[in-house]
């Protein structure tokens, strides 16, 4: 069966080469339906929106980019450049790149803080939002345990070592997962090298800036937030997450008061948008859209 997507590149201002995956509507696109923006978390990449990119295109375009530094992207010359800001000046390249002018986002953790500063810039280009498990008011734990493991620049014998330690490592976050589960998402995360050894599928440089405050998010989100009121916005958060609490939740839906949330049971960050109710949370946002 033939690939549901395609490989594609674009070039950074900076003259960086970068990949994303076009996953074209298998039907067609509707006239005017918006095309979709999936935007991964700080140290992933496209594979993790692989089942709900081929699910979304059946009506969508679907764009999912790889942040520079991870993947099939290139790694920046200057580490100073793994910032938010940075991230979103390379998707506005891309936006360009495609000739889009509207756009619906999905955002993982750092790929919902793009979208918050995206609409902070012009909100009236988006169409519809999905933000996962990140709101403006990051929990300082959280923060704090992604600084223990970002940038560890480990190397594994074998996917099953690899899943391994994922699992020792994020097992409080995740606790119904199984092996499976866990060899999956190595193998979303990782990358087999040119000696053998399985290692994660980015720059370790990534953890330079993210030491800093200033690298982790931008000051006061919440004006970027309130930059989507009038338009659909989803709210996913894991129960057990430690970046999104329930009281940023609760703050957030009052501010965007039109606003929905799902909240997965059994998963801290994040979920992996793979789950049947928000599958259907996305369904119902893009059918308000359309």
């Amino acid at each position: 069966m033939d690939k549901a997507y395609s490989s594609r590149f674009w070039e950074s201002a900076d003259g960086l080469r970068l990949h994303y995956r076009h996953y074209p509507a298998r039907n067609g696109a509707k006239p005017g339906a918006a095309p979709i923006l999936c935007m991964h978390g700080l140290t992933r990449n496209a594979r993790d929106f692989a089942i709900l990119a081929q699910h979304l295109s059946q009506t969508h375009d679907v764009l999912v980019p790889e942040m520079r530094g991870r993947g099939g992207s290139d790694y920046a010359k200057d580490f100073a450049t793994y910032n938010p800001l940075t991230y979103v000046a390379d998707i506005e390249a891309l936006l360009a790149h495609e000739n889009i002018s509207r756009f619906i986002a999905i955002g993982t953790s750092l790929g919902g803080l793009m979208t918050m500063i995206m609409a902070a810039g012009g909100a009236e280009r988006i169409a519809g939002a999905v933000l996962n498990d990140i709101g403006p008011a990051i929990d300082a734990e959280g923060i704090a345990r992604i600084r223990e493991y970002v940038g560890q620049g480990r190397s594994y014998a074998s996917w099953m070592h690899a899943a391994r330690a994922l699992e020792e490592e994020h097992a409080a976050s995740f606790p119904a997962f199984s092996l499976d589960d866990w060899l999956a998402m190595a193998k979303r995360g990782m990358a087999v090298q040119q000696n053998g050894r399985i290692l994660f599928d980015y720059d370790m440089n990534i953890a330079e800036p993210f030491q800093n405050d200033d690298g982790a998010a931008p000051p006061d989100l919440w004006p970027a937030l309130e930059a989507l009121a009038g338009r659909p916005v989803l709210i996913v958060r894991g129960a057990l997450s430690d970046l999104l609490s329930e009281a940023t939740l609760a703050e957030m839906l009052r501010r965007l008061p039109d606003a929905v949330s799902v909240t997965v049971p059994d998963i801290g960050h994040a979920p992996l948008l793979e789950e049947q109710a928000v599958i259907d949370a996305i369904d119902a946002l893009l059918a308000r859209i359309s």
